[in-house]
């Protein structure tokens, strides 16, 4: 029953907004009472805090599947801008504000993993991007892979983009971040994808 709870308040999250659902509106979705929510989740913080420890799980699963089937570091980005376009499109933008404003315990999980894991999987990317001769031997893996987590996370700024088009803008910016980076060879590369991007 637990997994019930947390698949359907993810996918109410997701959404409506964090804010905008309720125990009671949960409960309903899956038929039963609220009460026999509270038996798994003591409260809605617990059950935030689970949708994001899944979620982060889920995201670690699909680093590391982009990274084994990817053929190059590029492709790598590439599979990875794929795979978070298809969230995005699901995602309510109020999410990310939501979970700042009202659970900071499980922003705090996010931002934790925001800077760790990603930060290691971009640097990582980096530098076999540079064995591979397809990224610049002179670029500073360090600063450009904060420099792309901060990136990524902005495009949920309304205030910055219109969050109806985050996915163009995700796309956007990331050809010009690898372009940016990319050798010649690099550059062929990125030119290969977004043709193949553009024919999906």
């Amino acid at each position: 029953m637990d997994k019930r709870i947390l698949n359907k308040a993810h996918e109410m999250f997701l959404k409506y907004g964090i804010r905008s659902v309720s125990m009671d509106e949960i409960a309903t979705q899956l038929g039963i009472s609220k009460k026999t929510i509270y038996q798994y989740y003591t409260d809605k913080d617990a059950l935030v805090e689970d949708v994001i420890n899944a979620e982060i799980n889920v995201n670690e699963e699909r680093c590391e599947n982009s990274k084994q089937i990817a053929e190059n570091a590029i492709h790598e980005v590439m599979l990875a801008v794929e795979s978070i376009s298809v969230i995005l499109k699901a995602m309510n933008p109020s999410l990310l504000n939501d979970l700042e404003k009202y659970h900071p315990i499980a922003h705090k999980k996010l931002i934790d993993h925001k800077y760790k894991f990603l930060s290691a999987v971009i640097k990582d990317n980096l530098q076999r991007g540079i064995e591979q001769g397809l990224y610049k031997p002179e670029i500073n893996t360090d600063i450009l892979a904060r420099y792309r987590i901060a990136t990524i996370f902005l495009v949920f700024n309304g205030e910055v983009f219109q969050t109806n088009k985050i996915t163009n803008v995700v796309e956007e910016i990331t050809d010009n971040f690898l372009y940016g980076l990319a050798t010649t060879k690099g550059n062929k590369l990125i030119e290969k994808y977004i043709n193949q991007r553009n024919k999906k």
